[in-house]
């Protein structure tokens, strides 16, 4: 029977016993290819009691066993940083993307909070938040920098804010400037994503979008993983704890998951939103697939998907009907009984 080993084909029979060699080339690339095939084809479990040190030098590939080591020791080197490169892929890349704008977003809520709270105490009147709080630090500074013909300058003037001084304002303005960076950060990295997503999985981002795509690659944990996935997976993900509470404790299963985040689901009545989110996850799934195979943008994807949607959306105009439960056991004239009391 004839096996592959990492420096040549070898027959054994049935005796375990190595009866012919034909070893291959010393070009360490070509063998690093060869170790990594031979370790994906599990035969190194079936030449399990073989010398292949021995095996090696008696039918030539080697004469010396430091000669063996030392080129074994190349070649694994060789195969490790092959199989290292080979798993920066694209979707790895984009999963680290939308990890680092998750950390962005987590800061930025917390540092937005923090400035909210402490130029509040020298600007109380000022309903600004968020990114447009921090430029509006980053650019003023004291609320007595805010020129005559600014829209603020009467809150600004009449403000019952305590004053600020120099050291204050200054590490303010350095606080509220790094806070803007990290918005030019996210929205680079929005950028970053919505572009490779675009050659990554253009059926994906032309179904849900690039970055809830991007979000369900990430979730998954690879492209080739949620392509795997069948669409009743794919319609729940994100909702694992709502899914769990259902297994546990007989509650209704979630009908979606981070998929409720696309306008489809989002803006749709809810007696609506079991039944597109089902023939949605449906639709993202076969893009995920067609990505994965394919690589190719197909527009009848989206077409299908719409024809789908519009006629879930016309076959269930208006919410169900539900049945009303009786009060009580039926009177002699088949209304329900009184339960209250009172005078009848």
């Amino acid at each position: 029977m004839e096996f592959t080993a990492w420096f040549g084909r070898l027959n054994i029979n049935e005796q375990g016993e190595v009866t012919d060699c034909q070893p291959f080339s010393k070009d360490p690339d070509e063998l690093a290819e060869r170790l990594l095939a031979f370790q994906e084809s599990g035969q190194n479990v079936r030449l399990q009691g073989i010398d292949l040190r021995q095996t090696a030098s008696d039918c030539g590939f080697v004469e010396l066993d430091e000669e063996y080591d030392v080129l074994l020791r190349d070649v694994c080197i060789r195969a490790a940083k092959s199989r290292i490169s080979s798993n920066d892929t694209d979707d790895v890349r984009i999963i680290q993307a939308v990890q680092a704008l998750d950390d962005i977003d987590r800061n930025v809520n917390e540092l937005s909070e923090r400035l909210l709270e402490w130029y509040g105490a020298y600007f109380p009147e000022l309903e600004l938040t968020g990114e447009a709080l921090a430029s509006f630090v980053t650019s003023f500074g004291s609320r007595a920098n805010v020129p005559a013909g600014h829209p603020l300058h009467e809150k600004a003037s009449g403000s019952m804010g305590a004053e600020i001084s120099f050291a204050d304002e200054e590490l303010l303005r350095t606080f509220a400037s790094n806070l803007c960076s990290l918005y030019d950060t996210r929205r680079h990295i929005e950028s970053y994503i919505v572009t490779g997503m675009g050659s990554l999985a253009p059926n994906l981002s032309d179904i849900a979008g690039a970055l809830l795509g991007a979000r369900l690659i990430s979730m998954a944990g690879s492209l080739q993983k949620l392509a795997s996935f069948p669409s009743s997976t794919v319609q729940v993900i994100g909702a694992h704890r709502a899914l769990f509470k259902h297994l546990r404790s007989n509650t209704p299963s979630p009908k979606h998951g981070i998929i409720y985040n696309n306008i489809i689901i989002k803006n749709a009545p809810w007696w609506q939103r079991g039944k597109l989110a089902r023939a949605f996850a449906s639709k993202i799934s076969l893009a995920a697939r067609t990505d994965l195979y394919s690589g190719k943008k197909n527009p009848s994807i989206r077409e299908s998907m719409e024809k789908k949607l519009n006629a879930i959306r016309a076959a269930n105009p208006s919410p169900p009907k539900r049945e009303s439960k009786p009060t009580g056991k039926p009177g002699p004239k088949g209304r329900g009984r009184n339960r209250k009391g009172g005078r009848r």
